[in-house]
């Protein structure tokens, strides 16, 4: 299990454009510098591009979601997460459920 929190550089990227639409460039250019400072940003291999297809095809959910996924099971690490999409997937999952 990592030492730090854990992220997906896929994941890094929906939150850059996200925050890109609703608070302009600079204030994601800073998140992600502060995403870097604080965890540990996994760069996706052949391998954890063909799983998060793999999860993609036969859940449904968000191709970035299965990156998460994807990312959580190779580093044997609980996925922190509010995302039904995901919470309702595969229950072997490594998830904890946020919402409450």
């Amino acid at each position: 299990m990592p030492s730090r929190p854990l992220m997906s550089w896929i994941n890094v990227g929906e939150v850059s454009y996200i925050v890109e639409r609703r608070a302009g460039t600079d204030r994601a250019r800073r998140i992600v510098r502060e995403l870097r400072r604080r965890l540990t940003l996994d760069v996706p291999t052949e391998a954890r591009v063909l799983e998060a297809a793999h999860l993609k095809a036969r859940h449904a959910m968000a191709y970035a979601d299965a990156f998460a996924v994807a990312t959580a099971i190779a580093h044997g690490a609980t996925l922190l997460t509010g995302d039904p999409e995901i919470l309702d997937g595969d229950p072997a999952w490594p998830v904890e459920d946020l919402r409450s």
